[in-house]
Parts: C-alpha cells; sequence; structure tokens
C-alpha cells in the first residue's frame, strides 16, 4: 500500500469572476495531511474531484487564503458533502459574500493562530495585499508555505482589482515571508512552486518595478 505524501496538489479548473468580469482560470488546490486526515487549502471548482482527492481520509477543514471566488466556489458544497468547516479571515468576508451571499465561513483565521492537519502545524501568516484578508500557512515541518494568490514565482499576486493594494502586498511579503528559511517552497494557488530564497534575491526589483 502507499504512503500518501503529506501535500498534494490537484488541479482545478473553472471560472474566476469579479466586478462583471469572467475569466477561465486553473487552480491549485492543495491537501495537506497524512493517511487519516487532512485539510484543503482553497477549495476551487470542483468539489467532487476535490472529494476523490481525499479519499477516505476525514476532512478537518477547508481553508480559504483569501476571499476570491475562484478559492471559495467550492468550499460550501465541499464542505456540505464532508461536514467541516470553512475557515477564512475576517477581513474578506465582503469578497467572500460575493460568491456564498447566503453562507457564512464557519470560523476566522487570525494572524498567529495554527491549525493541525494529520499532525502537521500550519502557521496562519495575514498577508493583505491581493485581498484585505489574503492569508498564506506556514507548515515549518514541511518546509513548505502555501501562499494563494500572494506569491508566485513571478512576483506578488495582481494587486488591480477593487480591495487589492500593491505597496501592502509588498509590505506583506517582506514582513511576513522573506524571513523564512530560503530553502522554504512556496506553493501557490496558479501555477507552478517557487523558493522564499528566490523570491527574496528579487523583492526589491518587484518593488521598483510597481506590480
Amino acid at each position: 500500500m502507499s504512503v500518501l505524501p503529506p501535500i498534494q496538489r490537484l488541479r482545478t479548473s473553472g471560472i474566476f469572476s469579479l466586478e462583471g468580469g469572467e475569466f477561465d482560470v486553473e487552480n491549485n488546490v492543495w491537501i495537506v495531511g497524512d493517511e487519516d486526515s487532512a485539510i484543503v487549502i482553497d477549495a476551487a471548482h470542483d468539489h467532487q474531484a476535490i472529494a476523490r482527492g481525499l479519499g477516505d481520509r476525514e476532512l478537518m477543514a477547508i481553508v480559504s487564503t483569501h476571499g476570491h471566488s475562484d478559492h471559495v466556489n467550492a468550499a460550501v458544497a465541499l464542505a456540505d458533502l464532508t461536514n467541516c468547516p470553512i475557515l477564512l479571515h475576517p477581513d474578506d468576508a465582503d469578497l467572500w459574500h460575493q460568491a456564498h451571499p447566503h453562507r457564512e465561513p464557519d470560523a476566522p483565521l487570525l494572524d498567529g493562530e495554527a491549525l493541525l492537519a494529520g499532525g502537521v502545524e500550519l502557521q496562519i501568516l495575514h498577508t493583505p495585499g491581493h485581498t484585505p484578508g489574503g492569508v498564506c500557512l506556514y507548515a515549518p515541518e514541511l518546509g513548505a508555505v502555501f501562499t494563494g494568490d500572494t506569491l508566485f514565482p513571478g512576483g506578488p499576486g495582481a494587486t488591480g482589482q477593487p480591495f487589492s493594494d500593491f505597496p501592502t502586498i509588498i509590505s506583506s511579503i517582506r514582513d511576513q515571508l522573506v524571513d523564512l528559511p530560503g530553502e522554504t517552497v512556496v506553493h501557490p494557488g496558479h501555477g507552478e512552486s517557487t523558493t522564499i530564497a528566490e523570491a527574496a534575491e528579487h523583492l526589491d526589483s518587484w518593488a521598483a518595478r510597481g506590480f
């Protein structure tokens, strides 16, 4: 019998809706835990595919790195299927309600708190900028940080939409992320992974270019 890795990536595809626009997008859904239990980071697009990825493990929580629709649009259906709570930083309540106007998240994600997923500790880092309530989840034992849309290999997440702010996201990366160990692997909400060392090397040039 094969042993499940502590970090699994699923890719799901769907529509990102914001301010009346719709865009095709592919998301990373991260499953973190062990053979018995796990959490899902960003329930995107297809709750049935995520449930299949979980198998017979107990889902402890659905953690939303931020409230944009493409990161939360499968959260309610997955929560109803698995009877688990949805966690979101309260500063993204307005964005959440654009996707789910009749359902509240079950509990807040707050800076400095920690979650346990299959024995793995995930530290909550509040990293606003892409959205006011954006968070990253740092797993020291795994040498990994899950950054949602805060940090990608090519720079910070987009800040051209409402509720976003470029100086704020640069400050979040500088204050919360680049001091993590350089070998820490950055697992973002879209695309491929990078490292903290790579981000630290380029942060000043990203800040200077303005996006």
